[in-house]
Protein backbone atom coordinates (compact mmCIF):
# COMPACT_ATOMS: atom_id res chain seq x y z
CA UNK A 1 0.00 0.00 0.00
CA UNK A 2 1.59 3.22 -0.96
CA UNK A 3 2.04 6.28 1.44
CA UNK A 4 -0.72 9.05 1.28
CA UNK A 5 1.45 12.36 -0.01
CA UNK A 6 2.32 14.85 2.68
CA UNK A 7 0.51 17.94 1.30
CA UNK A 8 -2.62 16.04 1.50
CA UNK A 9 -2.39 14.41 5.11
CA UNK A 10 -1.93 18.33 6.27
CA UNK A 11 -5.12 19.65 4.31
CA UNK A 12 -7.11 16.36 6.16
CA UNK A 13 -6.04 17.15 9.50
CA UNK A 14 -6.04 20.85 9.16
CA UNK A 15 -9.59 20.44 8.08
CA UNK A 16 -10.37 18.08 11.16
CA UNK A 17 -9.43 21.43 13.09
CA UNK A 18 -11.23 23.46 11.11
CA UNK A 19 -14.26 21.36 11.65
CA UNK A 20 -13.60 20.55 15.55
CA UNK A 21 -12.80 24.38 16.24
CA UNK A 22 -15.83 25.49 14.66
CA UNK A 23 -17.77 22.68 16.39
CA UNK A 24 -16.67 24.33 19.39
CA UNK A 25 -17.90 27.92 18.09
CA UNK A 26 -15.29 29.65 16.99
CA UNK A 27 -15.75 31.81 13.76
CA UNK A 28 -13.69 31.50 11.10
CA UNK A 29 -11.59 34.48 9.72
CA UNK A 30 -9.45 33.03 7.18
CA UNK A 31 -6.95 29.74 6.83
CA UNK A 32 -3.32 29.53 5.32
CA UNK A 33 -2.24 33.39 5.97
CA UNK A 34 1.06 33.49 4.52
CA UNK A 35 4.14 35.91 4.30
CA UNK A 36 7.60 35.92 3.45
CA UNK A 37 7.98 34.86 7.13
CA UNK A 38 5.80 32.10 7.36
CA UNK A 39 2.31 30.89 7.31
CA UNK A 40 -0.79 30.62 9.88
CA UNK A 41 -2.85 27.50 9.50
CA UNK A 42 -6.24 28.94 11.06
CA UNK A 43 -7.05 32.30 12.25
CA UNK A 44 -10.76 32.62 14.12
CA UNK A 45 -12.57 34.61 16.61
CA UNK A 46 -13.39 32.46 19.82
CA UNK A 47 -15.92 35.10 20.53
CA UNK A 48 -14.15 38.71 20.81
CA UNK A 49 -10.34 36.79 20.97
CA UNK A 50 -8.46 36.35 17.89
CA UNK A 51 -7.41 32.76 17.98
CA UNK A 52 -3.61 32.15 15.53
CA UNK A 53 -3.57 28.72 15.39
CA UNK A 54 -0.95 26.26 14.47
CA UNK A 55 -2.29 22.65 13.18
CA UNK A 56 0.06 19.80 14.26
CA UNK A 57 -0.20 16.08 12.61
CA UNK A 58 1.49 13.44 13.79
CA UNK A 59 0.37 9.54 12.83
CA UNK A 60 0.97 8.27 16.54
CA UNK A 61 2.76 9.89 19.61
CA UNK A 62 5.59 7.19 19.71
CA UNK A 63 8.26 9.71 19.07
CA UNK A 64 7.10 12.55 20.07
CA UNK A 65 3.88 14.86 20.93
CA UNK A 66 2.29 16.90 18.11
CA UNK A 67 2.08 19.48 20.42
CA UNK A 68 5.68 19.20 21.17
CA UNK A 69 6.85 20.50 17.51
CA UNK A 70 6.01 23.72 17.96
CA UNK A 71 9.67 24.82 19.00
CA UNK A 72 10.47 28.23 19.64
CA UNK A 73 12.11 28.97 16.41
CA UNK A 74 8.40 28.01 14.98
CA UNK A 75 6.62 30.44 17.52
CA UNK A 76 8.36 33.36 16.49
CA UNK A 77 7.78 32.94 13.02
CA UNK A 78 3.89 32.59 13.81
CA UNK A 79 4.43 35.23 16.25
CA UNK A 80 5.66 37.46 13.40
CA UNK A 81 3.06 36.36 10.98
CA UNK A 82 -0.09 37.35 12.88
CA UNK A 83 1.85 40.88 14.14
CA UNK A 84 1.72 41.20 10.05
CA UNK A 85 -1.69 39.87 9.55
CA UNK A 86 -2.89 42.40 11.99
CA UNK A 87 -1.33 45.02 10.55
CA UNK A 88 -2.76 44.43 7.50
CA UNK A 89 -6.38 43.64 8.58
CA UNK A 90 -6.28 46.79 11.21
CA UNK A 91 -10.13 45.67 12.36
CA UNK A 92 -8.34 43.77 14.20
CA UNK A 93 -6.15 45.71 16.10
CA UNK A 94 -7.73 46.32 19.46
CA UNK A 95 -9.15 42.38 19.85
CA UNK A 96 -7.39 40.21 22.34
CA UNK A 97 -4.87 38.00 20.99
CA UNK A 98 -3.66 34.04 21.53
CA UNK A 99 -1.75 31.61 19.94
CA UNK A 100 -3.34 28.31 20.14
CA UNK A 101 -2.08 24.56 19.00
CA UNK A 102 -4.51 21.64 17.41
CA UNK A 103 -2.60 18.54 17.49
CA UNK A 104 -4.41 15.63 15.47
CA UNK A 105 -3.26 12.09 16.26
CA UNK A 106 -3.98 9.14 14.19
CA UNK A 107 -5.08 9.21 10.58
CA UNK A 108 -8.72 7.40 10.02
CA UNK A 109 -9.79 8.01 14.31
CA UNK A 110 -7.93 10.80 14.87
CA UNK A 111 -8.03 12.18 18.30
CA UNK A 112 -7.73 15.72 18.57
CA UNK A 113 -6.12 18.20 21.09
CA UNK A 114 -7.04 22.24 21.46
CA UNK A 115 -4.56 23.63 23.76
CA UNK A 116 -5.33 27.53 23.93
CA UNK A 117 -2.89 29.85 24.83
CA UNK A 118 -0.24 27.74 24.11
CA UNK A 119 2.32 30.35 24.19
CA UNK A 120 3.09 34.00 24.49
CA UNK A 121 5.03 36.35 22.56
CA UNK A 122 6.95 37.41 25.92
CA UNK A 123 7.94 33.82 25.63
CA UNK A 124 9.82 33.65 22.75
CA UNK A 125 12.71 35.73 22.06
CA UNK A 126 12.48 37.54 18.65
Amino acid sequence: MGRIATGAVGRRAEQAAFDFLQQRGLIPVTRNFRSRGGEIDLIMLDGECLSFIEVRFRASTRFAEASHTVNKPKQRKIIRTAALFVARNRRFAMSTMRFDVVAVVGNEDSHIEWITDAFRPGNSTF
